[in-house]
């Protein structure tokens, strides 16, 4: 029986940060840049700077230095914390101290950056840890205090949402299938008072959903469409549709070992869905959400769905099958059908859909699209402010024809090599049709190395991006 431990989130966010009210005695923390220590250092003595040079630190991004007062206590941390990248504060890197800092309270003695929210993100970001699995106690977390007027609420809005991202991504398959990401939407509305429907099994077929039971009938845990509601009615309908394949073995067409390690991260769209979801619900933003997760496992039996087969839709287009391992545009389609029935003012789509992606941009930066200039522009521009980097691909007209069909109203991928992910991006927008604002994110959903506030493992790309434009045009 495997030992379940604390997880991060059991030991409370809100604990790693102080409030400028706090009494608490702090350390400080020097925050110098590569090239030009001497700078952010006016404030050391005279002995703390012959000790930084007799130890022969070096100010390279990430390092940091222990400086010890006169009786061998720590009396202060010189961290070097790098330039600004792509418009993203340089503070979002200092998600390091809090997991190489001994247990203790500090404050940024010299904040360069002028944005104690984001360094503060950076911070809880940093400290996450996945324990479920392990017997080992979690190690103690240094806290962080904070400036007056930070707004804490909202850092610990965001840091819940990617945490909660983040453990159901890093959560097994044996232990997360589509039964259990229904269990933990359960839990995400019952927490913001939202309302939860969800229709199984043969209720799918009955009810015009007939690619996500298709794509999930092999498997012994009954797929399922998971439908989230929260927020008033006449604010503006924000629609978030997230691929929740809990594993994918590819079908038929299988993947090659390797290639199936890391397909429990195949719902990491529901994950980034339900990461955003849950920054707007603690939020309180102005919005009528709603939540759509087709949620599936891709197995092989009997029943499964063959290549070749031809797939009714509940948009009424047919549907020709070219590899059963391109079963998540399947299952997006029916929920995104249903999505633009109702006509929201933005619709967004969240997946891990294709490895042209990463081939395309690495697994850093996730490519997005969108037909509105000017959104795109925001987007992107929010995701480097908040270092959550995003980039626009286009839906690139002239590709769509790479999805004909000679027996179906269209195939569900090309014949070629070229523009998987573009050509998967158009596949979706065939199935909205009267919703002006459509947007798609085709994310990797995992961090392969840490680096400051990003830890190995599951990752909610995308969606600190997301909320960072939705809280500019929809703050209470």
């Amino acid at each position: 029986m495997i030992r379940k431990s604390k997880t991060s989130h059991d030991l409370g966010l809100a604990g790693l940060l102080l409030t400028a009210e706090s009494r608490k005695k702090t350390c400080p923390i020097w925050l110098v840049s590569p090239g030009d220590a001497d700078a952010g250092l006016e404030g050391l003595t005279k002995a703390q700077r012959v000790w930084l040079e007799n130890s022969g630190w070096r100010a390279t991004v990430g390092s940091h230095a222990l400086l010890p007062d006169e009786k061998g206590n720590i009396a202060g941390v010189v961290f070097c914390q790098g330039e600004r990248e792509n418009g993203a504060a340089a503070g979002i890197q200092s998600g390091v101290l809090s997991r190489v800092l001994p247990q203790g309270d500090y404050h940024f003695a010299n904040d360069n950056d002028s944005e104690p929210e984001l360094a503060g993100l950076s911070w809880l970001l940093g400290a996450y840890r996945f324990g479920r699995y392990s017997s080992e106690a979690p190690p103690p977390r240094p806290r962080l205090k904070l400036p007056k007027g930070t707004d804490i609420d909202h850092i610990l809005a965001i840091a819940n949402g990617v945490e909660l991202g983040r453990d159901l991504i890093n959560t097994p398959a044996n232990d997360l299938g589509p039964e259990e990401l229904e269990e933990a939407v359960q839990r995400l509305a019952k927490t913001h008072g939202a309302q939860v429907k969800v229709i199984r099994g043969d209720d799918l077929v009955a009810k015009n959903y007939p690619m996500i039971h298709a794509v999930g009938r092999a498997s012994t845990r009954q797929p399922r469409l998971i439908d989230l509601s929260w927020g008033k009615k006449g604010a503006p309908k924000i629609t978030l549709v997230g691929k929740g394949i809990c594993f994918d073995t590819g079908g038929l067409n299988i993947k090659p070992g390797s290639s199936m390690t890391l397909m429990k991260k195949d719902m990491g769209g529901a994950a980034a869905v339900l990461a955003l979801g849950s920054m707007i619900m603690q939020s309180r933003l102005k919005v009528n959400l709603r939540i759509l997760i087709p949620a599936a496992e891709n197995s092989i039996s009997g029943n499964a769905f063959r290549p070749g087969d031809i797939l009714p839709s509940r948009d009424g287009m047919t549907v020709e099958i070219g590899n059963t391992d391109a079963e998540g545009r399947l299952v997006l389609a029916d929920a995104l059908s249903l999505a633009d029935e109702q006509k929201p003012d933005y619709l967004i789509s969240m997946a891990t859909l294709t490895g042209a992606a990463r081939v395309a941009l690495g697994p850093d930066l996730p490519p997005f699209y969108t037909d509105d200039d000017g959104l795109a522009g925001e987007i992107a521009n929010e995701g480097d402010n908040v270092g959550d980097p995003v980039w626009r691909l286009p839906f690139w007209k002239p590709y769509d024809a790479l999805l004909q069909s000679k027996v179906a109203d269209v195939s569900h991928i090309s014949d070629g090599p070229f523009a998987g992910s573009i050509t998967a991006a158009l596949f979706l927008k065939r199935f909205v049709k009267q919703t002006h604002h459509y947007i798609h994110f085709d994310i990797y959903g995992w961090t392969p190395q840490t680096s400051g506030s990003r830890v190995q493992g599951g990752e909610p790309q995308g969606a600190r991006a997301l909320f960072a434009w939705l809280s500019a045009k929809f703050a209470d």
